[in-house]
Order: C-alpha cells, then sequence, then structure tokens
C-alpha cells in the first residue's frame, strides 16, 4: 500500500514530470482492484487537502513543484490581501482584489506568483501572485447587520476583511428584519463580480439591544458558548474531593505541611499556580512552583480533552469568560482553591545564591494544601505600602513574602543582563455595569507582585523545557523566533529619528539591544510609542514540536506549563511529564512516534485558537472604549500621538482610548506624509506632528459600526490664503508636491512625473495594526499616477468618496455585489 509519505516524496523529486492516475499506477506497481481504489483515494484526499495539484489535464503534482503555494490568506478592509505561506522560509505574497477569485480572509488557498517587482522599485522587491483554488474555507457563516430591501436583503459583515456584502433572497429572511444582528450561513461563495449568497440562521437581536454588540462578537469569532453534553457528562462524573486512598495510590509527594500560597487577580477563580520559596542551610534559594494537575482529570482523547482541543484556551473578554474546560473542573477540583486538597504536578528549582543558577531541580507529581488565596493588590500593600492591618492578618507570611521579593528582582536582574526585552505596556481594565454598559476604564498596575509571580512561572517554564529536551521525548515549545531583518532595519531606521542608536552586527540584533534601548526611553514620551513598533517588527510567538529558543526572552528552551486550566499547550505537556515520570523516565518507541505524529498539528491548532482569542479579546475592547466615549463627544483630552499615516495621526488619550484625526481636518495648513520620519509636515508653516508628540484634542466623533473614535485639534486655526505665484513658480510646486506624495522610490524624470507604481500597501497583524517594514509600507507610491491613488486612498480613509463610495442602490440581485459607503 502506497502511504502519503512516499507519494509526496516521489513527486518531489527532481526527475519527476506531472503523472496521470494510470501512469502513477504504473510507477508503483499497484495490483488488484482494491489496491487501486486504496490508492485513489488518497490522490483525492491529498488533493483537497492542497497538498498536491491536479492540472487541467488530469495530471498530479506537488504544488511547490507547479508553481503554486500553499498558505492562508490574509484580508485587508481596502480589498486586497496577502498569502501566508505555509512554508515559514518564505515570503509573503501580495493578492490584488481581483486575483483573489473566490477566497476570503483566514482560507486556505493554493496560489502561483505572477511577478516580483524589482528591489530598487517603489514596491520594494514584493512577490505578486494569484488565487488557483480555495483548498479549506475558513468562513462558513457571517454575522452582521441585516438590511430588508423589498424582495431581498443584505448583511453587512461586521468583519470589514469580508468587504462585500452577503446578499439574502427572500427566502432566506427567516424572520429577520432591519437593524437586528444576525448570524447568516454562506451557501454561495463570491464568484467574480458575483455577490456571496447565504441564509439567515440565528437572530441575535437588535443592534441597539443590551448584550447584543458582545454575542455579535462571540459569533463573528465563533467562539463556543457552551459545552457539548457528553463534555458537562464527564466533567460530573470528576469527583469534587480528593481521597486519602487516591493519594496513596498515585505514589504523590505529600506537600500539605508547607507553606505554599496562590497570588492572582482579585476576580480569578481558575488558580491554576501555587508557589512557596525558601532559605535553604546553605544559603541558596529554594523555589517550589506547583501547577494544577489538569491532565490526571482530563484523560487524552476524552470528550473533553476533544473539546479543549477545538477551543485552545480560554478567551477573557470585557464582561466575560469562554473557559476551555467546564467550570466544574476550572473552578472546582482543578482549581487551587485555599485549605483544600488539590493535586498539582511541582518544579522546584534551588537557585544558587549568587550566580542565581539552577543547581538542582525536580519535577514531580505531588498533593498540595494552599495556606492562603492571595491576590496582587493585598501582596503589594504588604511589600510597598506597608500596610498595617495586612500585616497583621497575614504575619505568617511576611518573611516568604520578602524572600518572594528578593529572589524575583534577582532573577529578573539576571534576565535582563542575559538580554530579555521587557515590554512594560500599560494595560487598562474596562469596568461595565450589569448591562454591559462601560462606566470607567481603569489602568492596570504590574506592581512587584505581578512581577514575582511572572519571574517564578518564567523560571519554572524554561527549567521544564530544557529538562525534556535533553530526555528527547516528543515535546511542546513556546519559540518566538529572531525577527526579519528588513523590518529590524525599517525599526533602527525608525529610532534613529529620535535620536537612539540601536548596535548591531551584520542584519542581526541581539535582544540586549533592545533591552538597553527600553532602558533609555524608560519614562519617555516615546516610550510606547517605540516600545509598540519594537514589538510590530518582531515576530509572534508561537507553539512548536520543536525548540527553537524564544528571542524575546533570549531564552535557549522554553515551553508553557504553568497553565493547563486555561491552555491546552500546558494541559498537553503535562500529561506527557506524567506518562515519563511513571513510565522510569522513557516513553516506548511506538508512543514517542504516536506523540511526533501528533504535536505539531496541536502545535498549529493551539496557535490558531489563541490568535483567534486574541483577536475576540481586542474587538471586545475597542468596542466598549467606543461606547465609553460615547457621552463624551465634544469634551477636549489630552493625549500623545500614537502612530502617523498618509491619512492622519492617531493620538491615545491617558486612559488609553485612541482616536483618529483625519488629514482632512487638519485646518491650519496642507500636511505631508514622511514616512522615514513617520511625521506630518505643514507645507506652508513647517509645522510637525510626529509619534510621540504630546496634544489637545477634542471627541469629534464616535462611529459604534466601525468601531471608531475621531478627535480633532484643539485651537486649530483655518488655513491661511496661498500668495500668488509665478507659472514657473507653480509649476515647480507641483513638481515638488508630486515627487513628496510619490515617496522615495517613486521621483521620476523632472519633478517626479516617473512611473506608474502599483499602490502602497501595508500588511497588517492579526489586530489589523500595520507591520513595521512591511512591503510598501515604506515606499509610497511613484509618480503622478502614484499621487492620484494616494490621493483616492485618502479620500477613502476620510469617507469622502471612492470606490464603493456611492451608496446603496435601490435594488440588487444575487448576480452583482452591492456596493456600500464604508
Amino acid at each position: 500500500m502506497v502511504t502519503e509519505e512516499q507519494l509526496l516524496d516521489f513527486m518531489r523529486e527532481l526527475a519527476y514530470k506531472p503523472m496521470t492516475v494510470q501512469e502513477l499506477e504504473q510507477s508503483f506497481g499497484l495490483e488488484g482492484a482494491e489496491e487501486f481504489k486504496t490508492f485513489l483515494k488518497l490522490l483525492n484526499e491529498l488533493e483537497e487537502e492542497g497538498k498536491i495539484y491536479r492540472t487541467s489535464n488530469n495530471r498530479y503534482g506537488v504544488p511547490e513543484r507547479m508553481n503554486l503555494l500553499r498558505g492562508r490568506v490574509q484580508a485587508h478592509p481596502k480589498g486586497f490581501a496577502f498569502l501566508i505561506p505555509d512554508e515559514p522560509d518564505h515570503p509573503d505574497v501580495y493578492i490584488h482584489a481581483n486575483d483573489l477569485k473566490s477566497a476570503m480572509n483566514g482560507d486556505i488557498v493554493l496560489a502561483r506568483v505572477t511577478s516580483k517587482s524589482s528591489a530598487g522599485s517603489s514596491a520594494g522587491g514584493r512577490l505578486e501572485g494569484e488565487v488557483v483554488r480555495v483548498v479549506q474555507r475558513a468562513i462558513t457563516q457571517i454575522v452582521g447587520t441585516f438590511e430588508h430591501h423589498e424582495s431581498f436583503g443584505f448583511v453587512i459583515p461586521d468583519d470589514k476583511r469580508i468587504n462585500r456584502d452577503l446578499f439574502i433572497p427572500q427566502e432566506g429572511f427567516n424572520g429577520a428584519v432591519t437593524g437586528q444582528k444576525v448570524v447568516a450561513r454562506i451557501v454561495t461563495y463570491p464568484e467574480g463580480r458575483s455577490a456571496a449568497t447565504g441564509e439567515i440562521i440565528e437572530i441575535l437581536g437588535h443592534k441597539d439591544d443590551p448584550g447584543v454588540d458582545i454575542l455579535s462578537i462571540i459569533r463573528k469569532h465563533q467562539l463556543p458558548e457552551s459545552f457539548p453534553d457528553e463534555v458537562m457528562a464527564e466533567a460530573e462524573a470528576v469527583p469534587d474531593r480528593i481521597s486519602e486512598e487516591e493519594i496513596a495510590a498515585q505514589g504523590r509527594r505529600d506537600l500539605r505541611p508547607k507553606t505554599i500560597v496562590t497570588i492572582d487577580g482579585e476576580d480569578a477563580k481558575d488558580l491554576d499556580d501555587a508557589v512557596c520559596v525558601e532559605r535553604l542551610p546553605n544559603g541558596n534559594y529554594l523555589l517550589g512552583v506547583h501547577i494544577a494537575d489538569v491532565g490526571y482529570y482530563v484523560k487524552e482523547n476524552s470528550a473533553l480533552d476533544q473539546e479543549a482541543y477545538r477551543r485552545g484556551t480560554s478567551v477573557y473578554l470585557v464582561d466575560r469568560v469562554i473557559p476551555m474546560l467546564p467550570h466544574r473542573l476550572s473552578n472546582g477540583i482543578c482549581s487551587l482553591n485555599p485549605q483544600v486538597d488539590r493535586l498539582t504536578l511541582s518544579c522546584e528549582m534551588e537557585f544558587d545564591e549568587e550566580t542565581l543558577r539552577v543547581v538542582r531541580h525536580d519535577i514531580f507529581p505531588s498533593v498540595i494544601r494552599t495556606t492562603e488565596r492571595m491576590t496582587y493588590t493585598n501582596v503589594r500593600k504588604i511589600l510597598v505600602d506597608d500596610d498595617p492591618e495586612l500585616k497583621e492578618r497575614y504575619a505568617g507570611l511576611i518573611d516568604m513574602f520578602k524572600l518572594m521579593e528578593e529572589l524575583a528582582l534577582k532573577l529578573r536582574d539576571k534576565r535582563m543582563k542575559r538580554g530579555a526585552i521587557d515590554f512594560d505596556f500599560q494595560e487598562s481594565k474596562i469596568i461595565v455595569d450589569e448591562n454591559g454598559k462601560p462606566v470607567d476604564i481603569v489602568k492596570r498596575e504590574r506592581s512587584i507582585a505581578e512581577m514575582i509571580i511572572e519571574e517564578f512561572m518564567l523560571a519554572a517554564n524554561e527549567t521544564v523545557a530544557e529538562h525534556f529536551y535533553w530526555l528527547k521525548v516528543p515535546f511542546l515549545y513556546r519559540i518566538h523566533e529572531d525577527p526579519d531583518a528588513e523590518k529590524l532595519l525599517n525599526f533602527v531606521r525608525f529610532v534613529a529619528n529620535f535620536g537612539y542608536i540601536v548596535k548591531g552586527k551584520g542584519n542581526k540584533v541581539h535582544p540586549r539591544a533592545l533591552q538597553d534601548l527600553l532602558e533609555a526611553i524608560r519614562g519617555t514620551k516615546e516610550e510606547t510609542v517605540i516600545a509598540t513598533m519594537m514589538l510590530r517588527s518582531m515576530k509572534q510567538a508561537r507553539y512548536e514540536a520543536d525548540s527553537l529558543g524564544h528571542f524575546g526572552l533570549a531564552a535557549e528552551f522554553y515551553t508553557h506549563f504553568t497553565s493547563p486550566i486555561r491552555r491546552y499547550p500546558d494541559l498537553v505537556i503535562h500529561r506527557i511529564i506524567r506518562e515519563v515520570l511513571t513510565s522510569g523516565g522513557t516513553l516506548s518507541a511506538k508512543r514517542i512516534d504516536e506523540l511526533a505524529a501528533k504535536l505539531p498539528d496541536i502545535a498549529r491548532q493551539s496557535s490558531e485558537r489563541e490568535r483567534v482569542a486574541v483577536e475576540a479579546e481586542r474587538d471586545t475592547e475597542q468596542l466598549k472604549k467606543c461606547e465609553f466615549m460615547l457621552d463624551k463627544i465634544g469634551e477636549e483630552f489630552d493625549g500623545i500621538i500614537s502612530s502617523v499615516t498618509s491619512f492622519g495621526m492617531f493620538v491615545e488619550l491617558e486612559n488609553t482610548v485612541e482616536g483618529l484625526i483625519r488629514i482632512s481636518d487638519l485646518t491650519d495648513d496642507y500636511y505631508h506624509f514622511h514616512e522615514e520620519h513617520m511625521a506630518l509636515i505643514g507645507e506652508r508653516t513647517s509645522k510637525i506632528y510626529r509619534i510621540g508628540d504630546e496634544v489637545r484634542v477634542r471627541v469629534e466623533r464616535v462611529n459604534m459600526e466601525e468601531h471608531q473614535i475621531d478627535f480633532a485639534m484643539v485651537d486649530m486655526k483655518p488655513r491661511a490664503a496661498a500668495p500668488r505665484r509665478s507659472e514657473g513658480g507653480r509649476k515647480a510646486e507641483r513638481g515638488r508636491r508630486r515627487g513628496e506624495e510619490g515617496g522615495r522610490g517613486g521621483r521620476g524624470r523632472k519633478g517626479g512625473r516617473g512611473g506608474d507604481a502599483e499602490p502602497a500597501v501595508v500588511r497588517v497583524d492579526m489586530w489589523g495594526l500595520p507591520v513595521t517594514g512591511s512591503v510598501g509600507g515604506a515606499a509610497g507610491e511613484a509618480g503622478a499616477g502614484g499621487a492620484r491613488r494616494q490621493r483616492a486612498a485618502k479620500r477613502a480613509a476620510s469617507g469622502n468618496g471612492g470606490p464603493g463610495g456611492k451608496g446603496r442602490k435601490k435594488k440588487a440581485s444575487a448576480g452583482t455585489t452591492r456596493k456600500r459607503k464604508r
């Protein structure tokens, strides 16, 4: 029988040329109808998965040998998209809106690279391509607002990356009326000028009803709200207490006499980590990190396990938590609640007092009984505020807290010296009332209490990762690869505008140089902006079955071991650890092969679910921040410019709310965008607005449909009348402006008439934010043609026209794509 691996290896051979089924049958020497039938089934499966491609004359080959790439589509609200190839080292491919065919955001597709612009052009050596075939649909339903138009209707998608409305024939209304938030199933996908069609499968309520906004985001990201019956049945069958016989039978180390505490936020209910620190007779520190043994209760391949795999992670929205595991487990028997017995996996580490090197460590199953359920606030008040009431209440724990502080500060200092990057972003928490209405936005404080837990968890994760790496058993790691050289170079150029120099060798920068920069900017007005741009210049951390190191932590080995209640990779790791420990430190060859085959898929699924969770969390935060500012229209605030673009600048207020000042609303001058300096410069006044500048703004508009806030500059004077100039002066000025609008790569002959370059495009990250150094982002548009497109983009960005800006037509049909004003 021919296996998938054998077939793919055969097709990847240099001597291979695309073959028909009959030719492949002869090459493999297939005998009998049954063997041929099995082989045909394998061919069909691999074709459906996009691992092989069938040509128009029914010949088969692997995509990479046929100038095809397999990857995921990352769409942009303006219509174009990028192909993110499966091959991690392959550059992204720009796909024009007309070349997407029927592909939508998130789809797995096969695409053909059609051209590559020269490195010196405005596109900066960008690969361009077209979709050949959609392999797997990511979007099967759309959440949006329904609009009824006589005998048909449309669903206007909440997700702006879906830039065409869904056509609903009358028989697909199912009771929906104009203004309601609905979930619609896609029946046919868009093709050419034809719109996608669908039917309403759920009515969430009117868009203005309380709670419908968050529910729409939950449906948009297809987050599960309830657990299947078989999952709940398994959860109910789990005992809610532990017997002495059970503890004895497992041979767990009894740590119940030890003083162990949990330290979490006030509203946390799933307490999955506990800590303790002792000073040993030799002067060394003994740190114990004890993690809930969730794997003991959630068996591999059980209904609970399969549901946890599908969810991948718990999702923390503004007003609710969507847990990975049912509450009976996450808040019950698996939660390390105070003064009750709990089963744990422990990692004890002895640190040398001087060098902070781990001189001994032990990983083992245990049983603990936490002494207290501490909060970050109370630990901070004890250690920093010297609160007498709390010090009296927790008198027996004061010495341990001081020892924890001492060890954590030393661990952090060691980590910073080796080059770890410590992003200290200001986080906020949105307070909502019983109806989900935001009433306040408060900043989250990162105190010594948070630092203690952070450093202890990092130490445990590194120790566990290195231990199992050297055991050479299949494992899951948390990796963070080195930044892309081009993006890093763009970042280095960017910070040079502020007078900072980042040292490096060749095209590489050690993370220590980036941490030195963060230390240098601490407390400055540009701190948040530079730190944000640094983060965007880096790759995303992800899960992987191979240990590839963690750039941001400057760690050779790193994993996620400490949160099995809310992260699926941690749960999988716990199972492997317990399996290795109970089998004498090794696994059978069969089990090693089984895990080696499964773990890459688990890593991919977990990384994808993590990205979905982050998107959903950011969506709800932005929604509630907009709602919070609704009654503040006309009010003035102080803010800092957080981003500058060709269509305006974003300003962040003290409460972390961010809004846009459109370039068309800057009335005291005509401003030009200089990307190299990330600044808007006035044409006549030479006034400069750049990232980090402090400004006074007024709230002008809040768009709840787009989740956008518009600001206006306070005390902005009207533009002065332009002085009359000679014809020659006017021609020279026009040439200068064309050249500026054309960007660096676009200056043509004689004042910038130049070439007709492709539109500058910016790849966005998972949150829809522009990624530093992305293709076309620093290039601008060339010559007069580029200038025209740039002005069109500005009009589109300011809502004053551009493609699709003519509003809705009174009548439409399934055969046309309805245009709408964005």
